[in-house]
């Protein structure tokens, strides 16, 4: 196949944004206001996958995550700096990032492979992002192809390796039946390895119709074996690992012209890593029967001896004792036989890791049961850097809290340093540096090393008159009340604790009564403050209800309207939630905001069809507003006037923008000039303005980002630059009303961005 031909889109500080088509030009900046953006801190709070160490200049590392781009490491501040915080909005899917290579020639040199899902979810193909800054700005390659940073299987890898003795010389491992690609001029341009005979089979659910759980996931990491070349002239010998349980392992001794399987190799699992120790000549496999990152009841580790071809199975545990499968695999390059491994998918009572010194002939671990159920522990860990990361538990043994972790996939031993280790969780990244005391009788001490990774998604987001400056509604997590931006929350809310919340209200007039709600597996799936989110209970729920859906406080804290996911109705409560009443006159599923003046009024919307209440939830009453878009559609009341609304959403397909009511939704207006807008939120007025800012997620004037208007929307100014952009940001926003110009803006994987005027 002819090599894909180079693709101009570059993304700096001050460039256009991620692009993949030379037809795609630089984004005007449009601001009249610098605006300083940094995170509200949550630190972590995903998925990390991989963690890649430069293995020729020291305290070089990069972590890659599912959903929130990439990051390099700072030594001097101890913290994780992002680098595609400028991928834009119509290149949302290149903030998944499925592999990451840090060229070992060049350190300089830094390559991802983006893109999120391979099925219909994300609508564009995959990407090779490369940088010769170590990230600081980047030129992109469009693939033919989707890539998966989100899908079954990502924590394999890595996907992408730089040939380690001709650095021009890249691979990548494609998901989907793609097979082998190459590059030979630095990731430039690629092209399909057409000699590569299998391009795996492994689907972790054929029945799945959406196409997630239905993909084949691919070839799933590429070793080189450095011996077998020498500076300027590419490797011989490069093995390949691909998501098939009968044919895992492939070789090739020519430099890529032919490849074959390897003899003798196990069968009936996949191969997640494989990590070659070149001083001893041992490349080793972790397995597992499933493709993870949840999934895995089997695994073993095996070694193969490169200069005789015996395969030997080195497991910490006989199958008959192990209820998981192996993933995360390390080579102490400071100590030849030194190796680590993880029990990814071991979700109780905890994750494992294993650790050799003479090559898997032996192992420990990093607890062992004592007398059942206690255990004992090669390991002290102190999250109080991080103390949310304790989730609110506290268990009976065999459990503690915290936990190591769970979806252990990554895990990397500094290549200059035997006592520096780090390891990727489902949450966060946890490190040591005094990693041989393990071996020696003492405790490594395990901390939070995740500072600056910022991965959470962000649902909604309120921000009260009085109390904590800002409360979120996360995936994952829950979300948490924040009452110092710049510091980690001490905990998550819980009693009770969803795994994610969906929507969160304040009574505008009385912010101590705060409502939210959320998912969980059973009830409860709401739940009430007295304390502006600082303590919570819950409430009793309507039938049928399956998820937490949109919420809605009445401005004095009287009531609240529901609007779950799985029930019939729509329904009211008078107090806290202890009876429900179903609402008339709306339909069940609608989004619910209410009235932020009027304690009896609450709005609701569902496809195109505006529903106004003035007797507390119990009736609504649709408007005859035509224009109006059917779905995708996000809308709030203004602080202190009444009926005052403004509308935001739609699709490129239909009705898309912004409108404006000032009579309870009888009647909208359409805004001018602003072509797309997602969400809607509101801020302290400007100095001499009485009307409250607007901020809004939009494409103004041709150009999309975030916007503020002091003059209640006739005019607009851009207060991000291309170099802040997160991907995907139309889920929620909302200034602060006690700052003038600050505004707190949710992303999808890079946690919430707060921008203040520089």
């Amino acid at each position: 196949m002819a090599a894909l031909a180079l693709v101009g889109g570059l993304l700096t500080a001050a460039a256009a944004p991620a692009a993949a088509r030379t037809d795609d030009s630089p984004t005007p900046q449009h601001r009249a206001e610098n605006y300083g953006w940094k995170n509200v801190r949550i630190d972590g709070g995903g998925f990390v996958p991989g963690i890649v160490f430069n293995r020729k200049e020291k305290n070089l590392a990069y972590a890659r995550t599912d959903i929130g781009g990439a990051y390099r490491w700072d030594q001097s501040g101890k913290r994780w700096v992002p680098l595609l915080d400028s991928v834009g909005w119509d290149r949302w899917g290149w903030t998944g990032v499925v592999s990451l290579a840090s060229d070992p020639v060049a350190p300089d040199k830094v390559y991802v492979a983006a893109g999120t899902y391979t099925n219909s979810w994300d609508p564009g193909n995959g990407a090779i992002l490369r940088s010769s800054d170590r990230g600081a700005s980047w030129q992109s390659t469009a693939l033919p192809f989707k890539l998966g940073g989100n899908m079954p299987g990502r924590g394999m890898g890595e996907r992408l390796a730089v040939d380690p003795n001709k650095n021009s010389v890249l691979y990548l491992g494609a998901p989907s039946g793609n097979g082998l690609w190459r590059s030979t001029d630095s990731g430039v341009t690629w092209s399909k390895v057409t000699a590569f005979p299998n391009p795996g089979n492994y689907v972790q659910d054929p029945n799945d119709s959406s196409g997630y759980a239905s993909d084949n996931q691919g070839v799933v990491w590429v070793t080189f074996d450095e011996r077998t070349g020498s500076s300027g002239s590419a490797t011989k010998t490069v093995y390949v690992g691909v998501a098939d349980k009968d044919n895992t392992v492939y070789r090739s001794t020519d430099a890529g012209a032919t490849w074959s399987r390897v003899a003798g190799q196990p069968t009936g699992f996949l191969s997640h890593k494989g990590v070659l120790d070149t001083k001893n000549g041992y490349l080793y496999l972790t397995t597992s029967d499933k493709g993870g990152p949840y999934d895995g009841g089997k695994g073993q580790v095996w070694r193969y001896a490169t200069a005789t071809g015996e395969w030997k199975n080195i497991s910490p545990l006989a199958d008959a004792d192990t209820s998981f499968g192996y993933s995360g695999l390390t080579v102490d390059r400071q100590k030849p036989g030194t190796l680590m491994v993880t029990g990814y998918s071991s979700w109780w009572p905890d994750t494992q890791i294993f650790r050799s010194t003479d090559s898997g002939a032996t192992w420990t671990r990093a607890w062992d049961y004592t007398s059942y159920p206690n255990r004992s522990f090669r390991y002290t860990q102190d999250i109080s850097s991080v103390p949310w990361l304790s989730f609110g538990t506290n268990p009976t043994p065999p459990e503690v809290t915290p936990k190591l972790g769970w979806m252990t996939e990554a895990l990397e031993i500094d290549p200059f340093d035997s006592n520096r280790m780090m390891y990727g969780t489902g949450a966060t990244i946890f490190g040591t540096e005094n990693l041989t005391a393990w071996d020696s009788g003492g405790q490594a001490k395990i901390t939070p090393m995740v500072k600056g990774l910022e991965e959470t998604a962000v649902n909604d987001l309120a921000s009260p008159p009085s109390g904590a400056p800002l409360l979120s509604a996360l995936g994952d997590l829950g979300g948490f009340r924040h009452t110092d931006l710049d510091a980690v929350p001490a905990k998550m809310y819980t009693s009770p604790s969803f795994t994610t919340s969906t929507s969160l209200d304040y009574a505008e007039n009385s912010p101590n009564t705060v409502v939210r709600v959320g998912n969980n597996d059973s009830a409860p799936r709401i739940a009430f403050s007295t304390d502006n989110g600082a303590n919570w209970f819950q409430g009793t729920e309507p039938p049928g209800v399956t998820g937490g859906g949109t919420v809605a406080a009445a401005a004095d804290g009287s009531g609240f309207v529901w609007s779950p996911d799985g029930a019939s109705s729509v329904y009211r409560t008078t107090g806290f939630g202890h009876s429900w009443t179903a609402s008339s006159g709306i339909p069940a599923g609608a989004t619910v905001e209410s009235d932020r003046k009027n304690p009896k009024k609450f709005y609701g919307y569902k496809s195109g069809t505006f529903y106004v209440s003035t007797d507390g939830g119990a009736t609504f009453t649709a408007k005859a507003s035509s224009g109006l878009p059917a779905e995708s559609v996000r809308f709030k009341a203004v602080p202190g006037a009444e009926g005052d609304i403004w509308l935001a959403g739609g699709t490129a397909s239909g009705a898309y923008g912004l409108w404006h009511s000032t009579d309870s939704g009888a009647t909208f207006t359409k805004l001018p000039g602003v072509q797309q807008a997602d969400t809607i939120g509101f801020g302290k007025a400007a100095p001499g303005a009485s009307y409250q800012t607007l901020y809004t997620s939009a494409k103004i004037g041709g150009v999309r980002g975030i916007f503020r208007s002091t003059d209640a929307g006739k005019s607009w100014t851009r207060i991000n630059d291309d170099a802040h952009q997160w991907g995907w940001t139309g889920a929620t926003i909302t200034g602060d009303p006690r700052v003038y110009g600050r505004v707190y803006v949710g992303t999808n994987g890079r946690g919430i961005l707060r921008g203040d005027v520089s």
